[in-house]
């Protein structure tokens, strides 16, 4: 089963995927964590290019095509591989990023983005999408106070994030039988709970 991870800057996916990772383990699940991007040597060095702050002159065709080079690598030589073996694989972040961010908030066309994306995966799509909601400003605020990487993609507009986030939303609304809606806006422990009870009935009828 692929599960991924998906909100605006600040939701709080990181921690809460990390939990969860711990939780499915000491469960007994064979489960794997993966990101993006990243995830693989090379996508690691694609990492360093997309979230170098120096590089404010990159265009938003470079920056979805450096994403999907990114996710091409991890889906092949990761993600594929775990599926084949029935592993669970968690990943924080994947192609719906691209939609929201460089569709919604970039303005890219959606329909080019899905044809990019579709040959970047091979369309692999997820079993389950997590979307962790939070306000812009909050999310903003808290990852300034968190001491996380501070990158490229989290010196945007106000107006740039607020796009990604109503991107997010409309995404989720028209595949609902995908995408799970958790509040991130509450305490670690209450969201981590939430999404424990939204996962895990899917999680059980699929693995017993």
């Amino acid at each position: 089963m692929f599960v991924t991870f998906e909100g605006p800057e600040g939701s709080g996916k990181s921690t809460q995927i990390r939990l969860l990772f711990r939780a499915l383990r000491e469960a007994g699940y064979d489960v794997l964590l993966a990101r993006e991007p990243g995830g693989t040597s090379i996508g690691d060095q694609i990492r360093d290019v997309l979230h170098d702050a120096r590089n404010t002159e990159m265009h938003p065709a470079a920056e979805i095509l450096l994403y999907s080079a990114s996710r091409a690598q991890l889906v092949a030589q990761v993600i594929r591989p775990a599926l084949a073996e029935g592993r669970i694989v968690l990943c924080d972040r994947f192609a719906d990023s691209t939609m929201a961010y460089q569709g919604y908030g970039r303005g890219l066309d959606l329909g080019m983005l899905r044809q990019i994306t579709e040959f970047a995966t091979g369309g692999l799509i997820p079993n389950l999408t997590l979307l962790l909601d939070v306000d812009v400003e909050a999310g903003l605020a808290r990852r300034r106070r968190g001491g996380d990487e501070w990158n490229r993609m989290d010196q945007q507009a106000i107006e740039f994030y607020e796009r990604t986030r109503q991107g997010y939303l409309a995404l989720a609304a028209a595949e609902p039988h995908r995408y799970i809606y958790i509040d991130g806006g509450g305490p670690v422990e209450a969201v981590a709970t939430a999404i424990w009870d939204a996962v895990l009935p899917v999680l059980s009828s699929r693995h017993g």
